[in-house]
C-alpha cells in the first residue's frame, strides 16, 4: 500500500465536503455546519444555496466574523471549479481560527446534484429542510 497515496484521501476528504454531504449534515438538528458563499453579495442575491450565509472573501476579517461561532463548520462555496472565492474563503476564515471545509464543485454541482437554491434565479429541487 502507498502510504502517501492514502494520506491524500484521508486529507482530501478532511478538507471537502461533496454536495450530498452538505445536504445530509444540514438536514440533522444538532448540524455542526454553516454553508458560507464567499462571491459578492449580487452572485449571492441572484443565486445560492439555501440557508448559506454570505461572507464575501473580500470581506472577511476579525469584525466582519466577530458574530460567528467557531465551534461551528463552515462550509465554503463558490460558483464551481472555474471559481476560486471558496478557496479564499476558506483561507481567510481559517487563518481566523474557523473549522473549514470547501464544497466540492461549488453551486455548479449543487445545482447538478440537483438540489434547489434560493434568490432571484431560484431553482426546484430537493429542498433543503434545515435541522439548524
Amino acid at each position: 500500500m502507498d502510504m502517501d497515496q492514502l494520506l491524500h484521501y484521508q486529507k482530501k476528504l478532511a478538507y471537502e465536503y461533496d454536495s450530498w454531504d452538505t445536504y445530509e449534515a444540514l438536514q440533522s438538528p444538532d448540524t455542526t455546519l454553516v454553508v458560507v458563499d464567499g462571491r459578492s453579495a449580487a452572485a449571492y442575491a441572484k443565486e445560492a444555496i439555501p440557508g448559506a450565509i454570505n461572507l464575501p472573501h473580500r470581506e472577511i476579517s476579525q469584525q466582519s466574523t466577530a458574530h460567528l461561532d467557531k465551534s461551528k463548520i463552515y462550509v465554503c462555496y463558490c460558483d464551481g471549479i472555474g471559481c476560486n472565492a471558496s478557496t479564499k474563503t476558506a483561507l481567510k476564515l481559517m487563518t481566523l481560527g474557523f473549522q473549514v471545509r470547501e464544497l466540492m464543485g461549488g453551486l455548479d454541482w449543487w445545482i447538478r446534484d440537483g438540489y434547489a437554491t434560493q434568490g432571484a434565479e431560484a431553482r426546484p429541487g430537493t429542498e433543503v429542510v434545515c435541522g439548524c
